[in-house]
């Protein structure tokens, strides 16, 4: 409805009143209203924002819309909105833009900020400092609650948070101090005296994902960054690691899907590109099933002797392919929220050792019950299958499970070993376990 009323305004040429509702609204609900927008719309509209909330705004498009309106934008508009941006922010938008852009973006940057940028631009992609904000709030020990509330009046404006200040000597960090703290206690008392001695922090060189799900962990408004020198040198704040988590969670899901990461959205991806990130893993598990299909070939006499056979294998491979799957799953879960980590993996199997018993039990019961059935009642035929059906659950839940946890010790991304990696490799499995287990029972 309120997207309505802006497109309504915009077409009648009632620019007051459409900077007046555009006032009203989150600049997260302008950024999806602006995607419906044609160029010339979105410029006209970003024009009519004030400069924090263009700012704002401008942070939170996605990379396409953020070149077309830097290329459309003056010099000074282009300015304007660099001076309102956190420089993390900045630093985030200058890895997404072509070169030729970011050399127009700094350009607009003053020096000071440039100085900032380039040292954030240094650090590995995936590090912590390269996600942390060099903009905060730094207090002296031997200050007064009075002088450090002044300073924060001062300077707070143009940091990213204020609800933490951190207190350093000779710029190593030494105590951390809360809002809530300065504001109930005396003006006279001193910064030493209420300052928490007892920070918690993250070295500029920890993974940044580790660092994120550490202010998850612990409720943090932001936590701060030292170097190799325990000095401050800025600190991390929840909404960056709600981002990191979420792209995080994006590139696992896509890992587990068998695609290749993208950092750009469904419908901003071009065909061509989708398909590209497809293909190598449809591929790569193409070729692999390759070696399933040379057992079956190894086993042809026995087929032809018992045609039957043939029509239970897909049957056995998908229950081992769900299975493993489920367990996979839960694992990569598990490591992703801290809950299981590689010490671990003996209890694991020893559970899902136990959980494997319990569900292959049900399930070759019944699968007994229906070869008993359909199939003439034939005993024999339907102990092979339950039999198969036992060990096949059992080898799926084991590999599913142990596959990821091996994949984290060794610095590899669990998600690599999901659904379709694990369904290839339990292909091959079950077919060996479940042609051994018939050549043997009927002396094939």
């Amino acid at each position: 409805m309120e997207n309505e009323i802006i497109f309504e305004l915009l077409e009648q040429r009632k620019f007051k009143e459409l900077k007046e509702e555009l006032e009203t609204m989150h600049p997260v609900d302008i950024v999806e209203m602006l995607e419906e927008c044609d160029q010339k719309q979105q410029m006209l509209i970003f024009r009519l924002l004030a400069k924090e909330e263009a700012a704002e705004v401008f942070t939170d498009m996605n990379s396409d819309m953020r070149e077309n309106l830097i290329n459309a934008l003056t010099d000074s508009e282009l300015e304007e909105v660099m001076d309102e941006m956190y420089v993390d922010d900045t630093v985030d938008v200058l890895e997404e833009m072509p070169a030729n852009v970011v050399d127009r973006l700094l350009m607009a940057t003053d020096e000071e900020t440039r100085r900032k940028i380039n040292v954030l631009l240094q650090y590995p992609e995936d590090s912590a400092a390269s996600i942390m904000n060099v903009d905060y709030i730094s207090l002296r020990r031997e200050m007064t609650v009075a002088e450090a509330i002044l300073k924060i009046r001062q300077v707070g404006i143009n940091k990213e948070t204020i609800y933490t200040c951190y207190v350093t000597e000779k710029k190593k960090l030494i105590g951390a101090v809360d809002v809530k703290d300065l504001l109930t206690a005396g003006e006279s008392r001193l910064i030493e005296e209420i300052m928490d001695e007892n920070v918690m922090c993250a070295k500029t060189l920890d993974d940044k994902e580790d660092v994120a799900t550490t202010i998850k962990k612990y409720g943090l408004v932001a936590i701060p960054i030292i170097d190799h020198e325990n000095c401050l040198v800025g600190i991390v704040t929840v909404d960056d690691a709600m981002f990191v988590l979420q792209d995080e969670t994006t590139e696992d899901i896509s890992i587990m899907a068998g695609v290749s990461p993208n950092e750009d959205s469904y419908f901003g991806t071009s065909v061509l590109k989708h398909a590209k990130n497809r293909s190598l893993w449809l591929m790569l598990l193409m070729l692999s099933a390759t070696v399933t299909g040379e057992i079956l070939g190894h086993y042809e006499e026995a087929m032809a002797v018992m045609p039957v056979l043939i029509t239970f294998i897909p049957m056995l491979m998908g229950t081992g392919g769900n299975c493993g799957s489920q367990s996979s799953t839960l694992i990569i879960r598990g490591l992703a929220v801290g809950e299981i980590q590689f010490k671990d993996i003996f209890r694991v199997i020893f559970k899902e050792i136990r959980v494997a018993v319990v569900v292959s039990c049900l399930l070759a019961i019944v699968n007994g019950i229906r070869i008993y059935i359909m199939y003439d009642q034939n005993l024999t035929l339907a102990f092979a299958l339950g039999l198969t059906m036992m060990a096949v659950v059992v080898m799926a839940k084991c590999i599913g499970c142990t596959l990821p946890l091996l994949a984290k010790k060794l610095g590899l991304d669990p998600a690599i070993m999901a659904a379709p990696l694990i369904t290839t490799i339990l292909d091959t499995c079950t077919i060996l376990v479940y042609f051994n287990i018939v050549t043997a029972i009927f002396h094939l």
